[in-house]
């Protein structure tokens, strides 16, 4: 039908006004893109060229860590979103986008997951790196599109990140070294269970056990260079072949994290030498909790993830705001045993509000 210029123009004018008042009461909208489940799930396009000066914009912050079933990284999830919360409340509204690879082996997935969040130009990201080296690059990649990084739980290579949030491992592993040495009187032999080759996090751990070892002169380490891997079975595996080896000359054993510490705790037992083998593991699992109160395990060093979290991502909107950030935060370590379980201290490392959070 052939309408008047004059008809023409009302109608392009009503479409524009339109939609003009579809963008605004877009931008008005927060969009909640946590992602609460065990798994990585898919995690929505963050807001293309979030900035600080946008006055009242949600900024989107990655948070994206080695995997997402283990207790450790939900209790990480959670402190997250307490700086979500917290900030919203200092009228800094921030979204956070939890997305992990489905196991803690596969660097090919995360790396794929960082540079999907920096194609999609979210605000600032918070990584813990499962390799030291394989991570720079796309860490190096953001630090050019002015998308700041902060690394949390294990160290990475370079400089490009703005700043390094975490437990001082080696520190942890000393922890472990001395408490083994006094468990065993400064004599005996000892079996490590390692984690992964590329892991910074769980070698320096390692590192600091067996520099405490060196204090004890009557202490052998009977083995140190086998790995439990990503996840409990795995760990569970590599215990049983060092015990089937080492089992009747073993007084103590170390896992320096918490798919070890489960999975050699479940070889100790098949081997009737739970209680029987001093036993120092790494991290704070209930059902490792739990162990330790039994007189399975006689001390886990455990870590603070919740806070690692929190401050993981406090830094990261503080460095995407344009302040000046610690290159370095320690979160704390603590060796925590059957005597000083209950202390309050103890208690803020072992029991997380992580359902608080994660509902």
């Amino acid at each position: 039908m052939h309408r008047s210029t004059a008809q023409t123009s009302k109608i392009l004018t009503g479409l524009a006004a339109a939609t003009l008042a579809a963008l605004l009461a877009g931008c008005g909208q927060h969009n909640t893109a946590s992602n609460t489940g065990g798994s990585g799930g898919s995690t929505p396009a963050a807001q293309s060229g979030s900035t600080p000066a946008a006055g009242g914009q949600t900024l989107q912050i990655a948070v994206i860590p080695k995997g997402t079933s283990h207790e450790y990284w939900k209790s990480i999830h959670a402190g997250a979103l307490k700086a979500q919360d917290d900030l919203a409340k200092q009228g800094t509204n921030i979204n956070v986008l939890w997305k992990g690879p489905e196991k803690e082996d596969d660097r090919n997935g995360q790396v794929n997951i960082v540079e999907t969040f920096i194609t999609q130009h979210v605000s600032g990201m918070v990584l813990a790196p499962l390799d030291k080296t394989a991570l720079m690059t796309p860490v190096q990649d953001a630090a050019s599109r002015k998308i700041p990084v902060v690394i949390i739980d294990s160290s990475l290579g370079g400089t490009a990140y703005s700043s390094f949030c975490a437990t001082n491992n080696e520190k942890g592993g000393e922890l472990a070294g001395d408490d083994m040495g006094k468990l065993l009187n400064g004599k005996g032999r000892v079996v490590v269970l390692a984690y992964a080759q590329g892991s910074a996090s769980t070698e320096a751990r390692e590192l600091g056990f067996l520099t405490a070892i060196k204090k004890y002169p009557g202490i052998t380490i009977l083995s140190s260079n086998q790995y439990g891997g990503p996840t409990t079975d795995t760990a569970y595996k590599t215990s049983q072949n060092l015990l089937a080896r080492f089992g009747t000359q073993t007084d103590g054993v170390f896992a320096s994290n918490e798919t070890n510490t489960r999975g050699m705790r479940l070889a100790l037992k098949d081997s009737n030498l739970l209680g029987k083998v001093k036993f120092v593991g790494f991290d704070a699992a209930p059902d490792l909790v739990t162990a330790l109160k039994a007189g399975e395990i006689q001390g886990l060093v455990v870590q603070n993830p919740f806070k690692m979290g929190e401050v993981g991502v406090t830094t990261a909107v503080a460095a995407v705001q344009g302040k000046t950030v610690p290159k370095t935060v320690d979160t704390g370590v603590a060796l925590v045993t059957a005597d000083n379980m209950s202390q309050p201290a103890m208690q803020e490392y072992i029991n997380p509000p992580i359902d608080q959070y994660l509902k």
